[in-house]
């Protein structure tokens, strides 16, 4: 098997590319990285897996490669992610790049940055958050979230259309992140609640088999009512 995978499923993207690799039945070498002991900071890492010592990457034939959608789009190319995920018309792909463009320096910066300030960094310093700083980030977050409900998905089921991408996919695992944070995206966006039902049930199994560890550590089931 060529194909090494690294990748921690506390990860946002490692789950997004989880995902997706498996429900394009991609044959690869399970690599899991445990983020939280530090894995990813030796120098054997830096040396042999990622100069960058982040998580995902991957190694194919020889070839190290980092950043989520520098891969997909390796993959995509080499001809094992299917076009219903990632369409390879050009007017279609344009949508969906569209979306991974824009959602990198506004969805994922902000829920990862919400996230890192409410749950992550507590965890390592016992230091919390000012209310104040609270709702700041949280208004931060909530732009974005506004313009997933009221532009993204004003018209259409998924993200870029009718059908589901890749897009979806990357832009739930941000999403569902904030879970651990105790956010319940659900409570004021009711398209966002209906789009990450329908993602759920088209990903699944390998959705909730990805999320195992954020639906057990944040205490709510995939389908818990409000």
């Amino acid at each position: 098997m060529s194909l090494k995978y690294y990748y921690d499923l506390m990860s946002q993207p490692s789950r997004a590319l989880h995902i997706i690799l498996k429900m394009s039945n991609v044959q690869f070498e399970d690599c899991p990285v445990a983020l939280r002991k530090g894995e990813h900071m030796t120098e054997e890492f830096k040396q042999n897996v990622n100069r960058f010592q982040r998580v995902p990457c991957i190694i194919d034939d020889g070839l190290k490669l980092a950043e989520s959608i520098a891969i997909l789009r390796y993959l995509s190319a080499k001809g094992k992610i299917p076009e219903y995920l990632y369409p390879k018309y050009f007017l279609e792909q344009a949508r969906v790049d569209e979306f991974l463009e824009w959602q990198h320096i506004t969805l994922r910066i902000t829920c990862s940055i919400y996230f890192r300030s409410i749950w992550l960094d507590p965890l390592l310093t016992g230091v919390r958050p000012s209310n104040e700083k609270i709702e700041k980030l949280k208004n931060l977050m909530e732009a974005n979230l506004d313009i997933i409900e009221n532009i993204w998905l004003q018209k259409t089921d998924f993200l870029t259309g009718q059908r589901l991408t890749v897009a979806d996919i990357f832009a739930a695992c941000e999403i569902e992140q904030t879970r651990l944070a105790d956010y319940d995206v659900r409570i004021k966006y009711p398209k966002i609640k209906a789009w990450l039902k329908r993602v759920r049930a088209g990903c699944n199994p390998h959705y909730d088999n990805a999320h195992t560890y954020i639906y057990k550590i944040s205490g709510t089931a995939p389908n818990a009512k409000l």
